[in-house]
Order: C-alpha cells, then structure tokens, then sequence
C-alpha cells in the first residue's frame, strides 16, 4: 500500500473510534464493521491521499455550488474563537479545534432570534415555521434540511411521537399555553379553532414529507406511526372538517406501507439478487439492477476449511446467528460433514489470508466484504488454519477476452452498470455511512456495492494487464484502458474514469518500464492530463473543477463524496451539550442535495441487445480480479524482472 496512504488510515482508525456503537467485526478479530467500512474504503481509494497544508492553515474540504444562505442558522457567537462552519483538515481536527455551537443564530429571513434547543424543542421550531407562526414560512431547503438529517439527532420513535402529540394538541401554542385571542375579527376561539387546523395541517405536511422520503425503510419495519396518525386524523375529522383531503392522502399512505402489493413482494421473493462475486448467474446478472432491501433474499456460498461449501438463501439483513443456524442445518444433511458441528463461528476470509470474525449479532454482513472476500465457518480452534480459496491465489496467464473487445463496447457498459448501481443508492445513505453510529436504522447496502464496484474495476486493470505475457499485447491493452478511461469521462462516469486511472497507478503496473515505453507519444500525453485530474493537490481542485463543469445527470467518484461528509462530520460536532448544531446539519443535507442533482436527468446509456453486446454486458458485470497487491507484485515481477 503506498506510503501515503498511512495518514488517512490513521485517521480513519481514529473516527471509527467513536463511531463504533453500529456494530459489526468482533474487534479482537479484525475490529467493528463501522472500522471495516473505513478500511475498505481507504482500500478503494489511494485518490484519498492529502498533501499536508502549508503553513498549518485549516482547508475546506468541500465547496457549495450555491451561494445563498443556509436556512439553518449559522453560528453567531462561537466559543473558543473558532465558527462552526470552519471544517478542518482532518489531519488538524481535534475535539479541541471542534467548533462549538452558538446560543443564538440570526434566522434567515425574519431578523428573528432563534435559541438552539434540544431535538425535541427543534422538531417543534420547525412546525412552527411550516404553520408560519415563527419566522416566517419554513423554506423548502430548511424543511429538505431537516428531513435528511433529523435521524441524526433524534430518533425516528422520538420525531414519530413528537408529531402525533403535536397533531392531538387543539389550540395551543408552542408552549402548550392558549393563544391570545382577538386580531382578524376573529374573538379567542374561533383564531383557536383556526390555529388548531393549521397546526394539524403543518404537521400532516412534515408527516407526508417523512413517509415520502423514508419509505422504503418504514414499509420494511412495517412501521405503525402511519396508521396511528390515521386514526388520530379520523378522530379529528369531526371537529374540523377541512382536513378531509389530508385525511385521505394519509389513507393512501397507510395502505400503500402497509398494504404492500402481493405480486411485487412475490417477484422480489423468487429473484436471485447477486452480489458481484459471492455468487454468480449469468441470467441473473444480466437483470437490470435493482435496489437491495434488507428483506430482500440471495443466494450466498459459505465455506468451511476444506474449501468445501454450502448455498444458503438468506435475507440481506440476516443475523450472522441466523445465517449459522442455516449453515449448521445444511451441514446436518450434509454427506461430508456426518457429525453435527458444536460451536460455529462466522469468518469472512480475503484473498490475502486476512480474517475477521463476526459477532453473532452483527447484521448485513453480506455487501461488507470485499472484492475477493468469502464467508468461512468453522469451529473457533479451526480459525487459525483457514486459507483463501486456491483459484483467488494460483493465477494462470493468458490472453484476456478484453481484446476480442471494442474500447466504445467495454466502456458503455461500464457506464450502464455505474448508472444502476448509482441510481439504486437512496440519498439518505450516504448520510447513514457516515453517522451510521448515530442512525443505525438504515443499512447502507446499495451505496456499500458502489464502492467494491469501483474497487473491482481498479483491481480489474491491472488484473488484465498483469496476466498478459506478451509485450505487445500489454502495450494493447495499456492503449484500450486509456482509450476506455477517455470515453467514461466523455459519458460523465466520473467513477469508472477515475477507478480505470487509479488501477493504472497501481504500483504493481506502474513499474513495467518497458510496457510503458512502448505506449505511443499520443497515448501518454493523454494519460498525463488523465493524471491531472487525479492530483489530491489543493484539495482535489482540478477533480472538482472538472465535476462543476459538467451538467447532470453524471456519476460522481462516490468515495470523494464519502470524503467529504466524512471531514466535514470529524470537523465539527453534531451536538454542543444538548443542542444540535444547526449549520453542520445543513451543510450535510447541501452536500447531499448536490448528489440529488447529479441524478437529477436519465444518463443515456447504450441499449444494444446483439450477441457480441450480451457478451461484453456479462464479461462486465462479472470481472474476475486479482485484489491481493502481493500476487500482483509477483506477476509483474516474473513480466519484467527487477534488473531489466
């Protein structure tokens, strides 16, 4: 692993730290999941590497494309000199250079003061914003701000209770005290009445928002907070009839969470849902894909020592004590295995040897493994003598089926694929990747399969190019990955253009003197200002240059966003006692709405369906790759010796 490489993992180490409350890894035997996502993520991304900054001055590690101000309030009076929103480098962060929130913040908008408060007392402060009692009326962003961001700093259970209490309260203010009467011609009880209905009215409107927004994970729980509010709803009706067109919406809303249909329920059921590489079907892996849930059930292979294996169908979700019980059944009947094992343990086991066992608890362990990662189960005394699968260490060389194919063939594809993978990412988790320890409802299972995509696709370049014995070829190669690299960033695939790069930089490749001296002049340049592009240098400016200059829709490099949230929740604290802060929560949702932007149109992306196109779509979607860097390193030594 490059030197440089050492000071992010060192820091990603240290936030995992305080991060870890999500579970995951027993952390004798390789540390939590929360730590394991940190590390494949520093795996998949050396663009991750930052030159220090000169003079100790403080970065930003991200720049809003819109300059207008942020609803949240920003912080006006700082504690220990330093604002809020100053987002460090993280090599110069600390709990100590953390920003400390303000008592008070100017709100846009109004000139109105606003106290930081508790989540509950935030919760309340925005329904009086959506009823336009306080500040004005709430702003999409501010009220788009919340709702990305509210599970960091309160609970769904809490903000579920929050609205039904405030929906049951009858013409009260805030407080809880009655409103002063008079004003409108109205006398104090009808301005009560009315204030009531639009009290119910601004909690309906967040309550739509909620349900809108997390949908997916509501109709998953099978949460009741829909139909409670229904009921409520119903018993209101009678005394204020205004809100019947609101009563049914919500009516639709129960039924749709808790009606789910029968027949996509059974269509997702009998689907094989594959992931990349643990188990495969051609026919299967041709579907276009879909977005995983955890209820969602896969085939999946778990090994035993002597490489022998079992196929279990399992839920994405399954406990890793569940998915023993199934593997300890299947052994049962098992002719190879007479004897019932006693005490199993979970084992996911690299293509390098490396092992980490899992804690009977942890959940949705499938989509945390790496590239060439397997599941192993044994008995604890066999830990010691498990080994990787021969065929992820015994390579033979050969031509690859990439030269029987076209640049334009190999890149559309891999576009294609970016695009489902990226679609399937729901917003929200990328947030939930980040503070997973503090919202630990929401899996981030489809953003989890983006980032072994992009670290595939960099192992897959050198893989190719490596096993190539002729020079010739290899130079022919050199020349399609460059070629393949220039048309993912002419489709604005930023992920597969930078991950086709990063696998190019591999050292391994790298070192090939004469492999590279064959490339002609033209290629080379090409490659330099490709280079360009992925320099870390100034905070990744031209990287960021070259994304702001593109229009949606496109595919961003997925770990640099991950970057960002990643510095920018290290750099200031999400709580200040028992208030939240306010301005990172809205930096947080901007940083994801830019996200939301870059999908924002269809990518077109190529629909041939010829016998050749079948065939580079299949080869695509199911890459076979060396990811141990030690194997690459002897293969590129046997191509050209040390001493060439």
């Amino acid at each position: 692993m490059p030197a440089g490489m050492k000071p992010l993992e060192k820091f990603l180490k240290k936030q995992t730290s305080a991060l870890s409350r999500a579970g995951g890894l027993d952390k004798a035997s390789g540390g939590s999941a929360a730590s394991r996502r940190r590390a494949s993520l520093s795996r998949v991304v050396p663009f991750f590497r930052e030159p220090s900054p000169e003079g100790g001055q403080a970065r930003e590690v991200f720049s809003p494309d819109s300059e207008d101000p942020p609803p949240w309030p920003s912080a006006a009076a700082p504690v220990n000199g330093s604002a809020c929103g100053d987002v460090r480098s993280p090599s110069l962060s600390s709990d100590e250079q953390s920003s400390e929130a303000s008592l008070v913040a100017d709100v846009i908008g109004g000139g109105v003061t606003l106290h930081a408060d508790t989540p509950e007392n935030l919760t309340l402060a925005l329904l009086d914003s959506v009823t336009g009692r306080r500040y004005g009326h709430c702003t999409e962003t501010l009220l788009d701000d919340f709702m990305l961001t509210h599970p960091i700093f309160l609970t769904a259970d809490t903000f579920q209770q929050v609205l039904l209490q405030q929906f049951c309260v009858h013409g009260k203010g805030p407080s809880g005290e009655n409103e002063d009467g008079g004003g409108g011609g109205l006398d104090g009880e009808a301005e009560a009445v009315l204030d009531a209905v639009h009290r119910k009215r601004a909690v309906l409107s967040v309550a739509f928002r909620y349900l809108d927004m997390y949908r997916e994970l509501l109709q998953e729980e099978g949460d009741k907070f829909p139909r409670e509010l229904y009921v409520c709803a119903l018993q209101e009706l009678s005394r204020h009839p205004e809100l019947v067109d609101d009563v049914v919406k919500l009516q639709r809303w129960t039924e749709i969470l808790h009606c789910p249909c029968d027949e996509e329920k059974e269509s997702r059921r009998k689907q094989v849902r594959p992931l990349f590489r643990h188990f495969r079907r051609i026919d299967a892996c041709l579907q276009p894909r879909e977005a995983f849930r955890g209820s969602d059930e896969i085939f999946c292979r778990v090994y035993t020592p002597d490489h022998s294996y079992v196929t279990i169908r399992s839920r994405l979700s399954c406990r890793v004590g569940d998915i023993l019980a199934l593997v300890r059944e299947k052994l049962q009947y098992s002719d190879e295995q007479p004897l019932l094992p006693g005490n199993l343990i979970l084992v996911a086991v690299t293509s390098a040897g490396e092992k980490a066992v899992f804690r009977p608890s942890d959940e949705a362990v499938f989509t945390t493994l790496g590239v060439n990662t397997h599941l192993f189960t044994c008995e604890p005394s066999e830990l010691e003598s498990l080994l990787p699968l021969p065929e992820e260490i015994h390579w033979t060389p050969g031509d690859s089926k990439l030269h029987d194919m076209s640049a334009e063939e190999v890149a559309n594809q891999l576009v294609a694929f970016d695009w489902e993978l990226f679609s399937c990412v729901h917003e929200v988790e990328f947030v939930c990747y980040v503070f997973h320890g503090e919202q630990s409802r929401w899996r981030p299972l489809n953003l989890e399969l983006v980032l072994q995509r992009c670290s595939e696709v960099q192992h897959w370049v050198a893989t190719e190019i490596l096993q190539c014995h002729s020079l010739p070829k290899r130079v022919q190669l050199l020349r399609k990955f460059i070629k393949i690299a220039a048309l993912c960033k002419q489709q604005q695939d930023l992920l597969s253009f930078l991950a086709v790069l990063l696998g190019l930089d591999n050292p391994a490749l790298s070192r090939l003197r004469l492999t590279w001296e064959g490339l002609p002049g033209k290629f080379r340049k090409q490659f330099q200002q490709f280079e360009s592009i992925a320099d870390p240098s100034r905070n990744h400016k031209s990287y960021r240059d070259l994304i702001t200059s593109l229009r949606p829709p496109l595919i961003p490099f997925t770990p640099l966003l991950l970057k960002d949230l990643t510095f920018l929740h290290e750099s200031c604290k999400s709580f200040h006692g028992q208030l939240v802060n306010f301005d990172k929560m809205h930096k947080v949702a901007d940083m994801v709405r830019n996200i939301r932007r870059y999908r924002s149109g269809q990518l077109a992306v190529d629909t041939e369906t010829s016998p050749s196109h079948l065939q580079t779509k299949a080869y695509v979607r199911q890459l076979q790759v060396i990811d141990n860097q030690n194997l690459l390193f002897d293969l590129s030594c046997k191509l050209e010796p040390r001493d060439t």
